[in-house]
């Protein structure tokens, strides 16, 4: 029963982040209706966070990974490519600089 209770659960949940709070009050509700043990009732609030988070992370990612092909599609460069650009006009700069001027025309 416990099992098949947990799995409706987390299916009605899809998994989603949601709140400590909202995740408490939803235990305090499941434990009082079914009669679930402190242990059990524990249990299962671990299992709803680990899950929230390991979504979180996972949309995180996805979100991530989309984010960076859109900008390789849109031809823009990456902060990383900027700022090793950055450092290479400011070397060439300073290159410039170092010279001797030479006459002036």
């Amino acid at each position: 029963m416990f099992e098949l209770l947990e799995k409706a659960l987390l299916t009605g949940l899809g998994a989603v982040s949601m709140t400590q709070k909202k995740a408490e009050e939803l235990l305090t509700e499941m434990k009082e209706k079914y009669k679930l043990s402190e242990d059990e009732g524990k249990a299962l609030l671990d299992k709803i966070q680990a899950m929230a988070k390991d979504s979180r992370e996972r949309i995180n990612e996805i979100a991530e990974n989309e984010v960076k092909k859109t900008i390789e599609r849109m031809g823009l460069v990456s902060r990383e490519e900027f700022d090793r650009l950055q450092k290479r006009v400011q070397a060439l700069e300073n290159m410039v600089s170092d010279e001797d001027p030479g006459p002036e025309c």
